[in-house]
């Protein structure tokens, strides 16, 4: 699902909304928690899941085409940890 489906189905359960009011509230949504991760603070949405954001270290790495190593610089990275609501709903039997 991309951004604009679910901007259409949660218009669909919300038909006293408009759509760019819903679309409004989806990017404002998605800025706070963008903001919130460029902070370096921990989202957590209980049942769904939490964003956190990993350090990764410098380090060599190889150039997969030429073999040739190369340097990877230090980075942080987005990171999701599922709930146990969704991991449930997703393992259910």
């Amino acid at each position: 699902m991309i951004k604009s489906e679910l901007v259409l189905k949660i218009a669909e359960q919300h038909p006293h909304l408009y759509h760019q009011d819903v679309e409004n509230i989806t990017n404002a949504i998605f800025e706070e928690i963008i903001a919130s991760l460029s902070k370096g603070n921990r989202v957590e949405l209980r049942g769904f899941g939490a964003f956190s954001v990993k350090k990764r270290d410098a380090r060599q790495g190889r150039n997969p085409r030429t073999g040739e190593i190369v340097s990877v610089a230090e980075k942080t990275v987005p990171f999701f940890k599922t709930g146990k609501e969704l991991h449930n709903r997703l393992n259910a039997r």
